[in-house]
């Protein structure tokens, strides 16, 4: 058994209490995220698989099979912060801070002996290093799955289908639409005039801060889809600026139905569906007949 596998072994709950230390005083730590109960679990299992796999004698090679329990043990707990809201920072300390407390207690333990302490040292910290980088890496993984995630629920929240009379939709559009953001638009209303068997659909784009070529080539290819399944879209939300820019750029919509407001929008709605609407008195307010 190599002497960093003796350490690990010998020292275990000295290096455990050490390294609880130095996390707890750590102010940095979020105790609102993470027990101290769940934070010593995941320690004393991290420093058990730790003695484990360097007892092999390999303590160079993280990416060997002894290693395999280590880095899973590592890799959940990093995708767990991530999830939770740890910073960087926070996950990071906590790998390194094992290295500082191996390093304390190889510095008292070989005192007296300042070349096998540099040798030793070396070895605990490029490990440590090494274990840091699989951390860090697995850390951005989760908070990339994170961010898909927001980013798909946003998509999701700001593209709704509202159904706003009998066989009239409307979706409202925020933000600037791309490709991806267009093929969400596309699915949704699609699959809402499949579910409501409406015959006209009203693309607002009050909420879109820019027109330029690109966009205006995805509502046409979203005009393009609800035709095919059968429904007439009008677009709405044509403000002055948005027109000056259409027109500038040369694009032809002269053959889909646009209005300035999402209220002229329903009106032509209203109208293609034989749908009159009025006021009947001051007291009673709006009245809507066929």
């Amino acid at each position: 058994m190599n002497t960093t596998a003796q350490l690990l072994q010998n020292n275990k709950s000295k290096i455990l209490e050490t390294w609880m230390q130095n996390q707890l005083q750590d102010n940095s730590l979020r105790d609102d995220l993470i027990s101290n109960e769940e934070l010593r679990r995941q320690s004393d299992e991290l420093i058990s698989s730790l003695a484990r796999a360097t007892s092999t004698g390999n303590v160079d090679n993280i990416h060997a099979p002894e290693y395999e329990t280590v880095i899973e043990i590592l890799s959940d707990i990093s995708i767990t912060r991530a999830r939770q809201g740890f910073s960087p920072r926070e996950t990071g300390m906590y790998v390194l801070s094992l290295k500082q407390a191996l390093s304390a207690i190889l510095e008292e333990k070989h005192s007296d002996q300042p070349e096998v302490l540099y040798k030793e040292l070396l070895i605990i910290h490029r490990l440590l290093d090494n274990l840091s980088v699989v951390t860090f890496e697995t850390y951005i993984k989760g908070r990339e799955e994170v961010i898909l995630r927001q980013t798909d629920e946003i998509n999701e929240i700001s593209t709704p289908v509202i159904r706003v009379w009998d066989g009239i939709l409307a979706l409202p559009i925020i933000g600037t639409l791309d490709s991806a953001r267009t093929q969400i638009v596309m699915e949704n209303l699609l699959q809402e005039i499949v579910n409501t068997g409406s015959s006209i659909a009203i693309l607002d784009i009050s909420g879109v801060p820019a027109v330029d070529s690109l966009v205006a080539q995805h509502l046409i290819k979203t005009v393009s889809a609800t035709r095919l399944m059968g429904a007439e879209c009008i677009i709405s939300g044509i403000r002055a600026e948005i027109a000056q820019t259409i027109v500038h750029l040369g694009i032809d919509l002269s053959n889909i139905k646009t209005k300035a407001s999402l209220a002229t929008a329903l009106q032509l709605a209203f109208s293609m569906r034989n749908v009159e609407v009025r006021n009947s008195s001051k007291k009673t307010g709006f009245s809507i007949s066929r």
